[in-house]
């Protein structure tokens, strides 16, 4: 019997009569997939001008754009002009099932689409199809195109004649597209503008900098999470994170350095959980109100062999080291592998990449946990964004300890996602660092130590004094406050006190560079 490619029957209406979904969005509806598609796609039955455009989160094409009715058309029309979503293209290719797609390669062989599509399939479920590898004659072409797609080292696949230059592997593979917004953040070599501003900098003032925006982060990743610690464990993970870069990333090393935060493994166990997780509330009987559910347990380790596979992949391929962290500690935290510490360890991850990856001098370190604090609702909308979504995909029950059990087989929820808007809003995060925090820090101690000198030649005092006097007067607008006058400094007379202001006024006045 002659194998046949199924029809798509008529789409349903989009907005009306005249335009029709097409792409992922038709073959969802047919098949009736669950996973959440971020952006559909219709053509119109008459002109479009421009080709096309985007109503209500749908891109509207010119109606010669409209693919032929059945599973190939749509699926080479997803392919060519729709975002790369591989959690929505595995359910539709599982749904179809290996005739279906076996059928389509073979009719359309000669096609790069339908290479891709073959690659895909067997790449995305570990699956060879029944089919003869593609002739040698073929020229090779790239699954992704690398002027839209942050792409990993080139891998060719002689099997499909394809260029396999995913960012990651089967067991982990984030999507992240090259949008205006990032490409004029990489124009702007953030990197070299650190190098910039230390060149300008003596080495004492950059080191207590740099001291200094260590402290800042490690208070501000808890102050993220809602919590004030004592300094013991603020200086826990400010020893973790200098240590950042030090050794490559792999899976030991993540345990370990999860090790070093959570110390105290009384309440919280050594290595990956081994129950349920979820953020959010309990109702008044105690039953979990989940907002969002980690991955099975049985999955961790098989999802955080692939994020480091992955890591492994975008460091050999130069994907840009800040768009390379975003991608890796987004991942770990939306896969929640540990009992407690994985907001901390995800942003540890942060600084661990880009030390690994020479982005700051080293000894920096960039305090993106204290701008992410300014920026917690950004934050915040970002982590719910790419979370919530994922929700109706998971079923679960409670379970007698107040936790949550999953069902189903959840894994492949973590494994692809788009990472697009999470590594923007990191860029975001890290301009800010490089144009406002470390500039201002610098420029704070360049001036407390004309200060302090100024102070020192005037007058014979201790230097923790000294340090406290231009505190205060610099806090309080360029006065000594008048009950610090009456305690601290009572020793001081007025015709002192104006000498000293006017020195602490005068070395503060140096313009920022």
């Amino acid at each position: 019997m002659p194998e046949t490619i199924p029809k798509i029957p008529d789409s349903p209406i989009a907005f009306d009569s005249n335009r029709r979904w097409v792409g992922y969005a038709a073959l969802q509806r047919t098949l009736g997939c669950e996973a959440q598609l971020r952006e559909s796609c219709a053509v119109s039955a008459g002109h479009v001008r421009g080709s096309v455009r985007v109503e209500n989160e749908t891109r509207l094409y010119d109606q010669r754009y409209q693919p032929v009715g059945n599973a190939a058309g749509h699926l080479f029309f997803a392919l060519k002009h729709e975002k790369l979503d591989l959690l929505v293209l595995k359910e539709i290719l599982v749904r179809l099932g290996s005739e279906t797609v076996t059928a389509i390669v073979r009719t359309h062989r000669q096609k790069q689409l339908a290479r891709k599509l073959w690659f895909l399939y067997e790449w995305l479920n570990a699956e060879k199809l029944p089919l003869d590898d593609a002739e040698t004659r073929i020229r090779y072409v790239p699954l992704l195109d690398s002027r839209q797609y942050f792409t990993g080292p080139n891998r060719p696949s002689s099997r499909h004649r394809v260029i396999d230059n995913l960012p990651g592997t089967g067991r982990f593979c984030p999507v992240i597209r090259k949008t205006e917004v990032l490409r004029e953040f990489i124009d702007a070599d953030l990197s070299n503008k650190v190098r910039e501003v230390m060149g300008r900098t003596s080495r004492d003032v950059w080191r207590r900098a740099a001291s200094f925006l260590l402290l800042a982060d490690s208070r501000a990743s808890f102050a993220i999470e809602g919590e004030r610690p004592p300094r013991s464990r603020i200086e826990r993970w400010a020893q973790v994170i200098q240590k950042a870069g030090n050794q490559q990333l792999s899976l030991s090393e993540i345990l370990k350095m999860h090790e070093a935060l959570i110390q105290d493994h009384r309440f919280v166990a050594k290595g990956f959980r081994t129950e349920g997780v979820f953020l959010g509330e309990r109702d008044r009987e105690g039953e979990p109100q989940p907002e969002f559910i980690g991955a099975r347990p049985r999955d961790i380790k098989s999802l955080m062999q692939g994020l480091v596979d992955s890591h492994r992949i975008m460091a050999e391929g130069s994907v840009d080291p800040v768009i390379h962290a975003a991608a890796i500690a987004f991942g770990l935290v939306f896969t929640h592998p540990f009992e407690d510490g994985n907001g901390r360890m995800h942003r540890a991850l942060i600084h661990q990449i880009l030390a690994e990856r020479s982005f700051a001098p080293t000894g920096m370190v960039f305090p993106v946990s204290a701008v992410m604090l300014e920026r917690i609702d950004e934050y915040q909308r970002i982590l719910r964004e790419f979370g919530s979504p994922l929700m109706p995909g998971i079923q679960w029950q409670p379970t007698e300890k107040g936790n949550v059990e999953v069902l189903n087989d959840t894994a492949d929820l973590y494994r692809y996602g788009d990472y697009t808007s999470i590594a923007e809003f990191l860029y975001r995060s890290v301009e800010q660092t490089i144009s406002e925090l470390l500039p201002k820090e610098v420029h704070y101690l360049t001036c407390y130590d004309k200060a302090r000198s100024a102070i020192g030649n005037r007058i014979d005092m201790p230097a923790n004094q000294i340090r406290n006097l231009i505190m205060f007067i610099t806090q309080n607008n360029m006065k000594l406050p008048l009950q610090r006058r009456r305690k601290e400094f009572a020793a001081l007379s007025d015709e002192e006190v104006l000498a000293l202001e006017s020195a602490v006024v005068r070395a503060f006045s140096v313009q920022e560079k």
